[in-house]
């Protein structure tokens, strides 16, 4: 852990656009145009602190391990984790969506035993285990859509936003299991180090999501 510097991990795509112009609002910007650079890490306006750009599954472990003193990314990706390594002190209500199960529009019966497809698997079992439902769980990392059509899977879990790729492709939303949003993560040794300045951005932060 760099004792100096405050180190944020961020989630590249859409977590990324939306909380740029958050940062900005609370007196952070990165020094150069994250859009138009390959590198990962970037200095800000703020001397003593810079910014990481990762995938938003790999936030939570730079964050637990102490490379990164805060991250930010999905809940999703914090309830498919889990973990004891980090405080998660504030919801930036961003990039919001739902996290529901889906099936083909004109599937009427579901067998004893389901098969479902997701990448988030710990989340797919935990959910159905809490209902006492027997399952069988299909790890896939995208195009989940095509595992009912082609009869791979009985239903899905994934992230829903419009609904459009599912109508597109046949299914509809059944069961909602979470709302998603964007949340902020610390580093637990990092929250006593660091604590003071730490605590001014998640202020700062807090007072802008609730303006």
């Amino acid at each position: 852990m760099n004792d100096k510097k405050l180190v944020i991990a961020l989630t590249k795509g859409r977590i990324l656009e939306e909380v740029l112009p958050l940062l900005e609002t609370v007196g952070l910007s990165p020094a150069e145009d994250i859009n138009k650079s390959r590198k990962l890490i970037f200095d800000t306006n703020l001397e003593d602190i810079q910014l990481m750009i990762l995938r938003g599954s790999d936030v939570p472990t730079y964050v637990e391990l102490g490379s990164a003193d805060i991250g930010i990314t999905g809940k999703d990706i914090l309830m498919e984790n889990g973990s004891d390594g980090y405080y998660e002190p504030l919801d930036l209500k961003l990039a919001t969506c739902r996290l529901m199960t889906a099936a083909p529009v004109n599937q009427t019966t579901t067998p004893k035993r389901l098969r479902v497809a997701s990448k988030f698997v710990n989340i797919a079992k935990n959910y159905f285990s809490g209902q006492g439902r027997q399952v069988d769980i299909i790890k896939l990392n995208g195009a989940l859509e095509l595992a009912p059509i082609m009869g791979l899977a009985d239903c899905i879990v994934d992230i829903v936003d419009t609904g459009n790729t599912l109508k597109a492709n046949g299914l509809e939303t059944r069961e909602h299991i979470a709302d998603v949003s964007t949340r902020v993560i610390v580093n637990k040794a990092a929250m006593k180090i660091k604590h003071d300045r730490i605590q001014s951005l998640l202020e700062r932060l807090s007072e802008a999501v609730s303006d």
